[in-house]
């Protein structure tokens, strides 16, 4: 029996490219909450993809005061968060491609307060059926709950679909297997291929060599 596809795409680096605007809101909370910040901007791109919290944390923020640098940043992401980012090349003809194909929705860490507009922006909403951002789950990516929250919604069911998550780091990787679905690296984002073979068996250069061998291949 041919099933019907069910793709699932994470956002930061598979779809968009917020890195300016991530970095340099990280940059303005830190001059604005007055913390010496000794690491580099690389550091802090190596971290794109988990929670804001974590991220704050893991860039030597005290945990009493993490919650007041992430306020600090949505105040400050929200103001420039469209002029800073950018659709990635061939990410809107993947989507549009991957909607011919199957349902389509997006798996994000980002909020859905920050997400819709950006999608609105870039004239892709209306491709995506569900949108799961950090406020619609306990425990973000990669923890399999954003993937079977949004599976939940869309009325999965494994006998009838067949699903697909693709990212570009190993947090959507490892989601995917978690929650045991389909996954496919793509090299567009944050992500090595090296640590992105440990965790998927599929690898492609951006979304829309994704969708393709989805389309030809699956």
């Amino acid at each position: 029996m041919n099933k019907n596809k069910i793709i699932l795409f994470d956002l930061d680096g598979t779809l968009i490219d917020s890195t300016d605007a991530i970095v340099s809101t990280f940059k303005h909370s830190f001059d604005e909450m007055d913390f010496n910040f000794e690491g580099t901007e690389q550091d802090i791109k190596n971290l794109i993809g988990y929670p804001l919290d974590i991220m704050y944390k893991n860039l030597g923020v005290d945990e009493s005061k993490v919650w007041d640098f992430v306020d600090s940043y949505k105040n400050r992401y929200r103001i420039i968060s469209k002029e800073q980012t950018s659709l990635l090349e061939n990410a809107y003809e993947a989507v549009e491609l991957a909607s011919k194909i199957a349902r389509v929705s997006v798996v994000t860490t980002k909020t859905r307060m920050y997400t819709i507009p950006l999608l609105d922006h870039f004239n892709i909403t209306q491709f995506f059926e569900i949108i799961t951002g950090r406020e619609n789950v306990q425990n973000p990516k990669p923890h399999p709950e954003p993937i079977l929250v949004t599976l939940e919604q869309m009325n999965y069911n494994k006998n009838r679909d067949d699903v697909w998550m693709i990212g570009d780091t190993k947090l959507d990787l490892i989601a995917a297997r978690e929650a045991n679905i389909n996954s496919i690296g793509v090299l567009c984002g944050y992500g090595e291929k090296e640590e992105l073979l440990k965790y998927t068996n599929y690898i492609e250069k951006d979304s829309l060599n994704a969708i393709k061998f989805l389309s030809s291949n699956i």
